[in-house]
């Protein structure tokens, strides 16, 4: 193996993987938050990002002034994971308790995104996925906020899912066990909205939130 690519074998539970670019599109389409881990300066980083999909690339955002931004603008490699949990699945012992999620490891190297009207389109896309329809409620970026924000786009091409759903996974001399089992169902929902102390009279809640 070439040591600068990236080893997304899986040893443990293989079954439960898999390398489907529309099994990570969908994971990463369902995530507002991925990690992004980073080799800086002799120690190793792992920090939370927003994340948005366009294509076949993962988009990533944040000041021209961070040093994650400049370290990942500058092609160094880095692993982004995404995870969802789905549920605590309880058996009758603590040793096959387990949990439902799904999730991915993409490995690559960020690209800065330096045309105007690509960059333009990439920030735009991140905006729509963290609240569709939000756009067209803000105003126009300021050409200095635009100068101030960086985009990253990170290829998918070098990743692996894994994913685990349904119900544990008893060994046939614990099923009689008194214990009870199952699956205790987790999300992520949205509470209601909370307008903001110095919200102009009269602004109506735009309908977006209500689908949210």
């Amino acid at each position: 193996m070439n040591p600068m690519q990236a080893d997304t074998r899986l040893r443990r539970l293989p079954e439960r993987g898999g390398r489907d670019f529309d099994e990570a599109c969908r994971i990463i389409d369902a995530a507002k938050l991925c990690h992004v881990g980073v080799h800086l300066d002799g120690q190793p980083y792992v920090l939370p990002m927003a994340c948005a999909r366009q294509g076949r690339d993962l988009l990533l955002h944040g000041s021209v002034a961070s040093r994650l931004v400049r370290h990942l603008a500058d092609g160094h490699p880095c692993c982004v994971t995404v995870t969802h949990l789905d549920g605590l699945v309880l058996a009758r012992s603590a040793f096959h308790s387990s949990m439902n999620y799904r999730c991915l490891m993409l490995f690559g190297r960020a690209r800065l995104v330096a045309e105007p009207a690509a960059r333009s389109a990439g920030l735009d896309a991140l905006v729509e996925h963290l609240l569709p329809g939000r756009l067209a409620d803000l105003r126009p970026p300021t050409r200095k906020e635009l100068n101030a924000t960086a985009l990253l786009s990170v290829p998918i091409e070098t990743f692996t899912t894994k994913v685990r759903s349904g119900p544990p996974e008893d060994p046939a001399s614990d099923v009689g066990l008194p214990a009870w089992a199952g699956v205790v169902p987790l999300a992520t929902v949205a509470g209601s909205a909370q307008d903001a102390p110095d919200l102009a009279t009269g602004t109506a809640r735009p309908a977006y939130l209500e689908d949210y």
